[in-house]
């Protein structure tokens, strides 16, 4: 092999560690803030259905607001962009642990969502350039990676919460060292750039109706993960008496199974095929559902949110890469199941917040077992053969066509 040869496969290997690097910074923000959510609710003293209603505007800034990040990629470059959106978002963890009521806390949600959802389709796109010059699958392990940083992240929230230290403190410290870190690894992936004659992209299109059954898997799949990050520690806390530290531990477990079932997602499907695997994977959630809803005490509880992030973990990629098979324009179609999973997304935490209100917080999760119960039924929309990708190691900062937002 010549000598450039091998220096592009080396520079393309370092952009995939960088551009997983930044995954998991993103997903560290998330766990971060998911284990402080009971603390935020007392600090603004907002109710469960007030709650609800302000775990509505993350979702609801990022779906506004992911049109924006390919106006600015094809304006500064993919990785200046990621850079400057990354940035805003490690900061904005800051935000909600100072929001005084119901009101200011849905202010700053809306702007945390914004920079999650732009900063989500840069880092993205870029996986999928890594994946496509790379010749091999990597976007089931860099959303592994994602859920390794909520790992990260919620564990640091769990010790925490434990503690009784303040979130308004630990999550300055937390934005302060992942901003840092988020800025050291991007400078390692890699810097696209589009043609000077190139359009810009679209700021909304609609999803092509090819996607739309494929959405709707991924719509079951992030509803059950939204409602479980966002609630599990109030379930814990509200249902079952548990303390602080154990209701935070909620999420710590979500997201281990989470983070083990997407670093090996690559190779089961590989194996088994994505049908096999989400089905399978559907029933593993449906069952964790139960145990969640039954749970006379805790472990049992955390054992059901442990294996519903287990059985939904792949499926978001798989929908993603089903879509980009799905039709002619398959940045439409990614794109139009990303709208999709994140009015999931919108939906999922203000529905359970809502319901709990009128019935209970038990009563919620039955909705969130029945939707698992639908990636069992719905798994076989993912037939499609998987795509081969071709190795394309074109030079680092050479023009290329990204393709479109793959969600978080």
């Amino acid at each position: 092999m010549a000598p450039d040869a091998v220096h592009s496969i080396e520079r393309l290997r370092r952009a995939r560690f960088a551009v997983a690097a930044v995954f998991c910074v993103h997903g560290a923000v998330t766990g971060s803030f998911a284990t402080r959510i009971p603390w935020i609710q007392e600090h603004a003293g907002v109710s469960a259905g007030q709650l609800g209603l302000a775990l509505a505007f993350p979702a609801l800034g990022a779906s506004l607001a992911m049109p924006l990040a390919g106006a600015v990629s094809h304006r500064f470059g993919a990785r200046t962009a990621l850079r400057g959106l990354l940035a805003l978002w490690t900061l904005s963890l800051t935000l909600p642990s100072l929001a005084p009521n119901v009101w200011g806390l849905c202010a700053v949600l809306f702007v945390y969502g914004a920079t999650a959802g732009m900063s989500d389709v840069a880092m993205n796109a870029l996986g999928v350039e890594t994946e496509n010059r790379l010749g091999k699958s990597i976007m089931s392990s860099l959303h592994g990676m994602w859920s390794a940083g909520a790992l990260i992240g919620s564990a640091a929230g769990t010790v925490a919460a434990h503690l009784g230290g303040d979130a308004r403190l630990h999550h300055l410290i937390a934005a302060l060292v992942l901003t840092a870190l988020g800025l050291l690894f991007c400078q390692g992936v890699l810097d696209v750039h589009s043609t000077p004659d190139a359009e810009a992209p679209p700021r909304f299109s609609l999803p092509p109706k090819s996607a739309l059954i494929i959405g709707a898997v991924g719509f079951c799949a992030v509803f059950a993960e939204g409602a479980s990050l966002d609630w599990s520690a109030v379930y814990l806390r509200d249902e079952l008496g548990s303390s602080a530290g154990l209701a935070a531990a909620s999420t710590t477990a979500f997201a281990l199974t989470m983070t083990i079932a997407r670093l090996a997602g690559d190779r089961v499907v590989d194996r088994f095929g994505a049908v096999r695997t989400v089905r399978v994977g559907g029933a593993v959630a449906t069952l964790g559902g139960v145990l969640v809803v039954v749970a006379p005490h805790a472990a049992v509880a955390l054992a059901g949110f442990g294996l519903i992030g287990l059985g939904v973990a792949v499926v978001v990629p798989l929908a993603f890469a089903a879509a980009g098979r799905s039709g002619p324009n398959p940045s439409q179609a990614i794109a139009g199941v990303a709208t999709i999973t994140y009015t999931s997304g919108l939906i999922a935490p203000s529905a359970i917040g809502g319901i709990a209100d009128v019935t209970s917080l038990v009563f919620s999760f039955g909705l969130v077992t029945l939707l698992a119960l639908g990636l069992v039924v719905g798994a076989g929309v993912l037939r499609p053969g998987d795509r081969k990708a071709t190795p394309t190691p074109t030079p680092d900062g050479a023009p290329a066509q990204t393709s479109g937002p793959v969600g978080g």
